[in-house]
């Protein structure tokens, strides 16, 4: 096995996929590198602080193809410095004079972050891209069981009937407020930094903010109203959202691990001739892309501490907490990404077992309306008496496994009022729905309730 999962040749695509791992790969990162360390000629070229042929020879030669990876890997351990073997790298391509310019006025730190930052830009294209693709997927199947009774649970004890899509809705709703969550951060996200050494960007004088600002310009990023080195909150709320989005997709893959299960036998994640549950037990039908979303799930939730303790730096450059996002921010964007894959092919291939869901609501012989029953009685009874006497009724029907109707028809004071046959279509669970499709619509149409707005 490969020392982390994502690089094992046998299980990387269980945990990540190749668009997101070329996104972080060491040519992405150069070729990042090499980005910002050209759109920095450019601008400075344009405000005539180099030659622009310059500027064009940086430009051309700037290309990850031109660079030697072994070189800059053999020239790090020489150096012992992250970034100036890349320098080293380009200038030794391009002609004398341009190479004079490379790096005019920056730091390490300024180019190294902003080429996170456009690697963080394609992660987050990825990123909402999927998350589209899931709630998309997730609103065809809310409109197809919107209606589906089946039982609803709490404390894993059934509660009252709810439908599937209403189940489903409550996922949909929850995803919709992450896709929030994403928009309103992108902004905040997507700034580069270009600082100099401390922050001030003496080495630049007074034409420092103008080269900032055509640097960013460049590279379609926001411009910093300040230094960022040692300011990192922007990368952690990037790690909390995503965070959220993986407890999100954690629960419903859970769910359907659980809903899975030979008892309850409600739902199944797709299932494929060829798939294999067991290497000794043929019938076995296991969970197992729910099981790895768990998995990753675990993971991401691991790598949240570690974002937050990486906001304390000391003074104005801090390398020890710094360097902890090289290794963070590539891990929770692959694994976030590949639970949202994997949650897009367990909903859109979602197998639901109907009969298992109408059998399973007869487990308890009427009891998961009790609480309807309660209120009818309530009627003629009051509140609190009307449970008291539900509460009998329910506890014989349990321990003696007697229908709830049958109970209850033994009772002079029910069955004088209502007769068997009122009592059975009472207790049909397709009876209390309340409004479960109707909140399920309600969370199709996109509408938020408190702010009357839409929401996508």
């Amino acid at each position: 096995m490969a020392s982390n999962i994502i690089d094992s040749q046998l299980f990387k695509d269980l945990f990540g996929n190749e668009a997101m791992r070329e996104v972080f790969s060491d040519r992405s990162l150069i070729q990042k590198w090499l980005d910002v360390e050209a759109a920095l000629a450019r601008a400075e070229a344009r405000l005539g602080m180099i030659p622009a042929d310059a500027a064009q020879e940086i430009t051309k030669k700037a290309k990850v193809e031109n660079i030697s990876l072994s070189e800059m890997k053999a020239l790090i351990e020489e150096t012992v410095h992250p970034f100036v073997p890349a320098i080293r790298c380009l200038a030794k391509i391009c002609s004398e004079e341009a190479a004079r310019y490379i790096h005019w006025g920056a730091t390490t730190q300024d180019i190294m972050d902003t080429a996170v930052v456009l690697q963080v830009r394609d992660a987050f294209g990825l990123i909402k891209d999927e998350l589209a693709q899931l709630k998309d997927s997730l609103a065809k199947q809310v409109r197809r069981y919107s209606g589906l009774p089946m039982a609803g649970r709490t404390h894993s004890q059934h509660a009252v009937p709810i439908t599937l899509g209403y189940k489903l809705a409550v996922w949909l709703d929850e995803l919709s407020r992450h896709q929030d969550r994403l928009e309103d951060l992108e902004e905040r996200l997507l700034v580069g930094q270009f600082s100099g050494a401390a922050g001030t960007l003496a080495s630049l004088g007074e034409r420092g903010m103008e080269v900032q600002e055509y640097l960013m310009e460049e590279l379609g990023l926001g411009v910093p109203p300040i230094s960022w080195h040692t300011a990192r909150d922007r990368f952690v709320e990037y790690t909390m959202v995503l965070s959220m989005i993986s407890g999100t997709l954690h629960k419903i893959a859970n769910e359907v691990v659980n809903l899975q299960k030979t008892e309850l036998s409600e739902l199944e994640e797709p299932f494929h001739e060829g798939k294999v549950g067991s290497s000794t037990m043929p019938h076995k039908r296991n969970p197992m892309i729910s099981e790895i979303v768990c998995t990753l799930g675990l993971l991401v939730r691991e790598i949240a501490p570690t974002a937050i303790a990486s906001m304390v730096h000391e003074h104005e450059r801090d390398m020890r907490p710094w360097a902890t996002e090289w290794e963070y921010l590539p891990r929770i964007s692959i694994y976030t990404h590949m639970m949202l894959v994997h949650t897009n092919f367990i909903i859109s291939g979602l197998m639901v077992h109907e009969e298992r869901m109408r059998e399973n609501m007869d487990l308890l012989g009427g009891l998961m309306l009790s609480e309807k029953m309660m209120l009818v009685l309530a009627e003629r009874l009051g509140r609190q008496e009307a449970h008291e006497v539900m509460y009998k009724v329910c506890i014989e029907s349990f321990e003696k496994r007697i229908p709830l109707a049958q109970v209850l028809e033994s009772h002079s004071e029910i069955a004088s009022s209502l007769s068997r046959e009122e009592l059975e279509e009472l207790l049909r669970p397709e009876s209390y729905l309340g409004l479960a499709q109707e909140f399920a619509q309600r969370v199709l149409a996109g509408v938020d309730p408190k702010q009357k707005r839409r929401v996508s």
